[in-house]
C-alpha cells in the first residue's frame, strides 16, 4: 500500500499554465476523485504523476520519496500505472495480446507467470475470459475499458491513475467499472480517478478534489462533497460550466491535453 502526494505542482504547455500550485495526498488503499470541467487540469495532473509531463515547479512523492521528473517507463516499473482516456488499445491485436503488452518492461517472461497475471485480470473482469482470443477492436466499449484497466492491473500497480473510465459507457457498465475500482482500493491499490460523472465518482471515492482553472478549489471527504450544494450545482446537477478555450495557435495535441 502506497501514499501518493503532489506538492505545489505547476505545469505549462508553452505559454499556457495548465496546473497551478496543485497539492494533494492520496492515502494508501484509497480512491481520490478528481472533479472539474473540461480544461480544469485533471488529465494534466494524471499525466504529470505518470511521468508524461514534466512540472515546471513542485514535486511528486511516492511513499515520501521524490519521484519528480522520472520518465514514465521508470515510474511504471515502480508501480505507477496510467489508464488513459479513450482506452488506446491495439485494435488489431487480441485481448490476450493487449494484456501481455502491459507486462512490457517488468521482466516477466515465463508463460506460467504471464498466464497467472492474465488469469488474475479475468478474475477481476470475468467477461474478458471468453474474449481473450478476440481482437480488441471488436469488443464493446465496456469490454474495451476492462481490457484497458486490465493492461495496467497485470503489472500489479501500487498506484492506479484512471482518466475518464466511464466515458461513453452505459450507466450499468459505469456502475460495474467503478465498483471494481472500489474493490481494487480495498485490496490496497491507491487510486486517482479523473471523472466527468462526478456523482458516481464521489460515491466510490474516499476523497474528492475539485479542480478549476488548473488549481485545487476543494479537497474534502467524498461524502461531504456529494452532499454539498455548491458542488451539486456545478458538477452533479446543472450543466457543467464550459472551460475557456485554449489560446489560438496552441498545437492540437496540447489543446487536447488541457
Amino acid at each position: 500500500m502506497s501514499t501518493l502526494a503532489v506538492d505545489g505542482l505547476e505545469v505549462r504547455y508553452a505559454a499556457v499554465r495548465a496546473l497551478r500550485d496543485v497539492s494533494l495526498t492520496a492515502a494508501p488503499g484509497s480512491v481520490t476523485a478528481l472533479l472539474g470541467a473540461n480544461g480544469a487540469g485533471k488529465t494534466s495532473l494524471l499525466r504529470t504523476v505518470a511521468g508524461l509531463n514534466r512540472p515546471t515547479v513542485g514535486r511528486v512523492l511516492l511513499d515520501g520519496d521524490d519521484i519528480t521528473g522520472l520518465p514514465a517507463h521508470r515510474l511504471a516499473r515502480m508501480g505507477i500505472c496510467l489508464v488513459p482516456e479513450g482506452r488506446q488499445l491495439f485494435a488489431e491485436l487480441t485481448v490476450a495480446e493487449n494484456l501481455r503488452l502491459g507486462l512490457h518492461g517488468t521482466g516477466i517472461r515465463s508463460e506460467r507467470d504471464v498466464t497467472e497475471r492474465i488469469d488474475t485480470v479475468c478474475a477481476t473482469f470475468p467477461a474478458l475470459r471468453e474474449a481473450l482470443p478476440r481482437r480488441a477492436g471488436l469488443l464493446s466499449g465496456g469490454q474495451q475499458q476492462m481490457v484497458a484497466i486490465g493492461r495496467a492491473l497485470v503489472r500489479r500497480p501500487r498506484v492506479l491513475l484512471l482518466d475518464e473510465p466511464s466515458l461513453g459507457l452505459a450507466p450499468r457498465l459505469v456502475t460495474e467499472i467503478l465498483a471494481t475500482v472500489g474493490r481494487l482500493s480495498a485490496d490496497g491499490v491507491t487510486v486517482l480517478l479523473a471523472e466527468q460523472n462526478a456523482a458516481a465518482a464521489l460515491r466510490c471515492a474516499h476523497r474528492g478534489v475539485v479542480l478549476r482553472g488548473g488549481a485545487v478549489v476543494r479537497d474534502e471527504a467524498a461524502a461531504a462533497l456529494l452532499h454539498d450544494d455548491e458542488v451539486s450545482h456545478h458538477y452533479l446537477g446543472a450543466a457543467t460550466p464550459s472551460a475557456p478555450a485554449p489560446p489560438r495557435g496552441l498545437p492540437s495535441i496540447l489543446r487536447e491535453e488541457l
